[in-house]
């Protein structure tokens, strides 16, 4: 494989290096392509820290019907359904592509997947490693078969900032070195681009994710002219880790799907009175429930002692170590929980292909909006998307046939190439902790005002010298804009001020820029 430094792309051109971005990739091969990596290869990808695994139909007494019935009843009436049926039905096709390349799923005696229950599925169907290490174990077998694959042009250590458009399509991308800042920026030109650049947890003080994905895709897309869809749909998982960590350590859902169960310090079971699903109740429900005890100034545990007992070691390992390292004894303790941000729904819009509302733009993996997850993620179904997405635009990359790239011709309206700066610490914390207290997992109109206009005061201070600052503010604005005109609660998005659903708001938010930027001039400061 070659590492490439050239500012023209070799094929289409891949913007992240998660699980979306890699399998893209090899399904290409052997048509050309390049990967631009922020990081060194498999370096902190927030699909690494995936635990629970894989979701797809592979017993015998289970359906892709069934499955895309559990996905639609998590989704809180607004995924689309025919691409939760058609997403569940390629399922163990992508199962069979990842043991295809080495990836260990645990077996067991009779040489069968070993599966694992979470919450709101109706069987168990989450293709698991080691318990609590699929992530990890995919993005090994993705790194090694990436850097086996001749046709992938990996460009490391680089970080996007912008989009290109000539004529109204997508023609390459600003782009610098994430090892020499502030760094002098470079056009890459590309007649396709991928955007495989993750999620938003970054933009919250409180998330599983690391805090450089931070909605950096989202906004240059958006600053770019893409339709952006459901932004304010924000999952918290119940129980991250209540220690003092950045990213939070996250307690996987599979815990709860082998019997832990939530309690408080006096040892009161309490989710039995929320839901009649108890602990495998909707992530949305299970979160708010602990959210409201830990505000109240009430600690919650997870307890694995009966459950799982000495066996989380072996059976949890990850967990396992992240309680440890902090001083917790999960054989004999319960673990201290709370929920922080760990998905998110909306991204940007994107058709059955992949395909967004630009020309020559492409999106999958948590940056994408496909209209599988609705209001409210299944469990273990994100990296089946990305998984399924990655496949299908590869596919529709090899049917289409892509110019070759210009190198004379400049795009309309080039941003400068300037020398780009990191805001500072102090601004990036302010905006997480702004997010964290008011657009987390309780909203009001309030909240979301001050949000808007905190959003707006940090962005006119220290985003004209960076782009990377930009893109996390406008992201921001969009999630809590969103949240502003959705007058109801459904899935993860939850308005104390509105607590109902309201039937006639079951569908997609679907919004551009200009409307965000639109109602956050309501409560800019004059």
């Amino acid at each position: 494989m070659q590492h490439s430094d050239e500012h023209c792309a070799h094929g289409p051109l891949i913007i992240g290096a998660g699980l979306a971005g890699l399998f893209t990739a090899l399904k290409l091969a052997p048509k050309a392509c390049t990967v631009i990596s922020p990081e060194p290869l498999g370096a902190g990808a927030s699909s690494s820290y995936a635990q629970g695994g894989v979701a797809a139909a592979m017993s015998a007494d289970d359906s892709p019907a069934a499955h895309a019935a559990d996905t639609i009843a998590a989704g809180a009436g607004t995924v689309a359904h025919d691409i939760a049926q058609s997403v569940t039905a390629e399922a163990r096709a992508r199962i069979d592509d990842l043991l295809a390349i080495g990836t260990p799923f645990e077996h067991g005696p009779d040489g069968q997947l070993l599966l694992s229950r979470e919450a709101a599925h109706s069987a168990a169907r989450v293709v698991r490693v080691g318990g609590d290490g699929a992530g990890r174990a995919i993005m090994l077998a993705l790194a090694a078969q990436v850097r086996a694959t001749p046709s992938i042009h990996l460009v490391e250590n680089t970080i996007v900032d912008d989009l290109l458009l000539e004529n109204g399509k997508i023609c390459g991308i600003v782009a610098r070195r994430a090892d020499d800042l502030p760094g002098e920026s470079f056009i890459m030109r590309a007649r396709a681009v991928v955007m495989a650049t993750g999620g938003i947890g970054g933009l919250y003080a409180t998330t599983t994710n690391p805090s450089r994905v931070c909605g950096q895709g989202l906004g240059m897309a958006a600053r770019a002219g893409a339709q952006i869809a459901d932004p304010e749909f924000v999952q918290f998982h119940p129980t991250g880790i209540a220690i003092d960590a950045d990213p939070t350590p996250l307690a996987t859902e599979a815990l709860r799907g082998h019997g832990a169960t939530l309690i408080t310090a006096d040892g009161h079971r309490f989710m039995q009175g929320e839901h009649p699903d108890a602990e495998l109740a909707p992530r949305d429900i299970v979160a708010r429930a602990i959210h409201a005890r830990v505000t109240a100034g009430v600690a919650v545990y997870l307890d694995t002692r009966a459950a799982i007992g000495a066996a989380i070691d072996q059976e949890f390992p990850i967990v396992a170590n992240y309680c440890r390292a902090a001083g917790i004894d999960p054989v004999t303790q319960p673990i201290p929980v709370r929920p922080a941000q760990h998905y998110h729904m909306g991204g940007i819009a994107t058709d059955a292909l992949g395909r967004s509302s630009l020309a020559g733009l492409w999106a999958c993996g948590e940056v994408a909006c496909t209209g599988l997850h609705g209001a409210n993620r299944l469990a273990s179904n994100s990296l089946l998307e990305a998984l399924a997405y990655g496949a299908r635009i590869a596919q529709d990359l090899q049917s289409l046939e892509i110019a070759p790239e210009n190198r004379s011709a400049m795009p309309d309206a080039a941003p400068p190439i300037s020398r780009q700066r990191m805001a500072p610490s102090h601004a990036i914390a302010q905006l997480r902790q702004v997010m964290d207290d008011h657009v987390g997992v309780i909203r009001t109109a309030t909240g979301l005002g001050h949000a808007l206009g905190t959003i707006a005061t940090l962005e006119a201070e220290f985003a004209p010298e960076s782009r990377a600052f930009l893109n996390m503010t406008t992201a921001a604005t969009l999630v809590a804009a969103a949240a502003f005109i959705r007058r109801e609660s459904r899935g993860g998005h939850f308005r104390s001020d509105f607590a109902q659903a309201n039937p006639r708001c079951a569908r997609q938010t679907r919004m551009a820029l200009a409307e965000a930027l639109k109602i956050r001039a309501r409560f800019q400061p004059s």
